[in-house]
């Protein structure tokens, strides 16, 4: 549902001279954060992803070979005119941000991008390779007749 308040969606590339790109969002920016987390290489790595995940609207996703911890969360100071309620006094970390290389007009692809508990302990299984685990193989198929 388009907001009243914004402007019809152009492309980047079409922003008016003067205009700020913020002007045609939906603040994208302003509706998760991600965090970097350690890159699992250990069974007990895995199982903290897996708890991360058991938690309501969190993710994890990797770009650029970092992993990342994904909060889908909106923040309490957007408006309803996708604008920030405290920009004035915003935090540092909105002051730093700009719309040079903002997601504007991302798709939202990632290398691996994890929503399921169970997702994570497929994956783990699968690049753990650990031989003693039930999982790390299919059962063994049937021999075949002699003839």
């Amino acid at each position: 549902m388009a907001n009243a308040n914004q402007k019809p969606r152009i492309k980047r590339s079409e922003l008016p001279a003067g205009e700020s790109l913020c002007n045609y969002c939906t603040a994208k920016c302003c509706r998760y954060f991600a965090l970097p987390i350690e890159t699992p290489d250990t069974r007990e790595d895995f199982e903290f992803i897996r708890w991360y995940l058991l938690h309501d609207r969190a993710s994890v996703f990797t770009e650029d070979d970092t992993w990342y911890l994904l909060v889908h969360t909106v923040c309490k100071h957007l408006g309803d005119d996708y604008r920030c309620g405290i920009y004035e006094t915003r935090p540092q970390i909105c002051r730093d941000y700009t719309t040079d290389n903002c997601e504007y007009d991302d798709d939202w692809t990632y290398q691996r991008y994890f929503e399921t508990p169970e997702q994570v302990e497929e994956y783990a299984d699968a690049v753990l390779c650990e031989p003693n685990n039930p999982r790390f193989r299919s059962r063994k198929p049937a021999l075949l007749p002699v003839i």
